[in-house]
């Protein structure tokens, strides 16, 4: 039936006796393309609505550009990019922007002028969305062209989609205008780009401005050491000033990629004079996405402007944004810290930017305190072992027994934490003594946090510390005398129960909760009754294992 339909049946040729028609598109489509009228569907789908479908039309032909020989590519893919370009409706036009750069290079000259003089028509189209497709290819057409079209044909459409009324087209030349200056020589720059380039960078539309310090550290290596200093500088400094939000906070993330990326003769001399001042004015500004983006970057000036500078000009700074109201500013200096370390060493480290986490650490709001907990273990991975128990650890210990419950849960998760990091020799000489002395606290609150510590370090500490430190401890506190105590006890037995042998759970668990599922207090009976419940499990799930092994 499909031999019948390929020799002019038509599509009904596939249509079995029983009625079947599950093959009938293809049969659709093998009359579609026997037919003189040839409409290939991907220059179809390439004209649609729907801006998706489109995209993938032209990803895929596209990718079947590549598999023409120069002479096919002339005669049957080069008029379909024709017909797109010149369609009724800007979507086949703006489909065809995407295909002048993969056609252009392998095509005769002849045919790369008209190629050329289509994309000038698109790029001054009446419609916006196409002159918007025409400047998000222009810098990809730009990297195909010969050089002395890029100068007579490419700078000159640039100059007029920056020049746009619609502000989306100018932010889409500014995004061209990496890919076109580093093609120029660079005496052709200045002339040629740079006056395009400043009057993007003092755009009306905050949107421009964004692009412009988005793509600033690119523009900086495409234009090089000479015009950076001269023209790039006073524009950085211009958009870390920007009266929109958006704009500086593209700027600040930039910061320390542009600072790196200045001339070494003269880098220092560059940052203290003009960029520093506007970093300095950045910390306290009243927007917190602007400083969050800067404390993400601030930490590595350090390593450029060295020692001497960081202590005197830079650690003010991280100072007052360690203090700072939003919590990402803050995690964003203490997740840095380690460049600073390299430059000043650890001792000028604690003297200066320690005492302001210690003092967050017991501030009078709890949720200050709760934000430096959360930080902890990042702070103890950058800083140390030694340093961290020689100036941190009391502090940790301390958060333990804290009046708020908050913060006593988050201390307990950040001792697991730090368990994970310095591993369990530590945690067994360190932690668990302190931890465990807890037990014969007077206030049952402690006590209580004595339990729910053991609970979280048996997650990460070896089965032997659980068994001989830890286990002892909670059974004696089965006598406690507070309620909530002894139902804590049964559900961390329950807890621990799979870290421990069988023959010790037979031997002084089980008696230790039987005992409590008896107990006057109905929350102690309960839990006394699921950790049983629990045990039992375990212990069938272990006979069945044992009897596995011997078979």
């Amino acid at each position: 039936s499909l031999n019948a339909a390929v020799q002019g049946e038509g599509p009904c040729g596939l249509l079995g006796a029983d009625g079947d028609d599950s093959l009938y598109p293809i049969a659709v489509l093998i009359d579609e393309l026997r037919n003189e009228d040839v409409q290939p569907p991907l220059e179809s789908l390439a004209t649609v609505e729907e801006t998706v479908v489109r995209d993938k039309a032209v990803e895929s032909l596209r990718k079947i550009s590549q598999e023409h020989c120069p002479v096919d590519l002339e005669v049957h893919f080069e008029p379909l990019v024709k017909r797109l370009a010149s369609g009724d409706w800007f979507t086949s036009r703006t489909s065809a922007c995407g295909l002048f750069s993969v056609c252009y290079p392998r095509v005769s000259s002849t045919v790369k002028a008209e190629i050329r003089q289509h994309f000038r028509t698109l790029c001054s189209d009446d419609t916006p969305m196409v002159r918007r497709a025409a400047a998000s290819k222009l810098g990809e057409f730009a990297k195909v062209l010969e050089l002395d079209y890029v100068k007579s044909d490419i700078i000159s459409l640039f100059t007029a989609l920056a020049s746009d009324e619609q502000d989306s087209v100018r932010l889409l030349a500014v995004e061209a205008c990496v890919s076109i200056a580093t093609l120029l020589p660079q005496e052709d720059l200045e002339t040629l780009v740079m006056p395009t380039l400043r009057q993007a960078a003092e755009d009306k539309s905050w949107r421009v401005r964004y692009m412009v310090a988005d793509k600033f550290s690119e523009l900086q290596k495409a234009v090089g050491p000479e015009i950076t200093k001269n023209d790039l500088v006073p524009a950085f400094q211009n958009l870390l000033k920007d009266c929109e939000a958006e704009v500086r906070a593209a700027a600040a993330n930039k910061v320390k990629e542009f600072c790196e990326n200045l001339p070494e003769d003269n880098r220092e001399q560059i940052i203290m004079t003009h960029i520093l001042p506007c970093v300095k004015e950045l910390v306290s500004d009243t927007n917190q996405h602007v400083k969050s983006a800067l404390a993400s970057v601030i930490m590595g000036l350090s390593t450029i402007l060295g020692k001497d500078n960081t202590i005197e000009h830079l650690l003010p700074l991280f100072l007052a944004q360690l203090k700072d109201e939003c919590p990402e500013v803050r995690l964003n200096i203490i997740s840095n810290l380690d460049c600073v370390n390299e430059v000043i060493g650890i001792r000028q480290l604690s003297q200066s930017l320690l005492p302001a986490i210690v003092e967050l650490a017991e501030d009078a709001k709890w949720r200050v305190r709760l934000a430096i907990i959360e930080y902890m273990p990042l702070l103890a991975g950058q800083l140390g072992v030694e340093f961290f128990d020689e100036k941190l650890n009391t502090l940790c210990m301390a958060w333990l027994i804290d009046h708020v419950y908050a913060i006593r849960e988050a201390a307990t998760c950040n001792l697991m934490k730090l368990v994970d990091k310095f591993g369990t020799e530590w945690a067994q000489n360190t932690i668990v003594p302190k931890v465990l002395g807890m037990a014969n606290d007077p206030n049952y609150l402690h006590r209580m946090t004595t339990l729910f510590c053991i609970n979280a370090l048996s997650e990460t500490c070896g089965d032997e510390i659980i068994t001989k430190q830890m286990l002892p401890v909670v059974l004696k506190m089965s006598n406690d005398q507070v309620a909530n105590v002894r139902f804590n006890v049964a559900k961390s037995l329950q807890k621990i129960g799979p870290k421990i042998e069988k023959g010790v759970l037979q031997a002084e668990v089980k008696p230790v909760l039987e005992k409590l599922a008896t107990d006057q207090d109905m929350d102690v009976k309960y839990f006394a009754q699921e950790a049983l419940s629990g045990e039992k499990k375990l212990f069938h799930r272990w006979i069945q294992i044992l009897n596995a092994d011997d078979k």
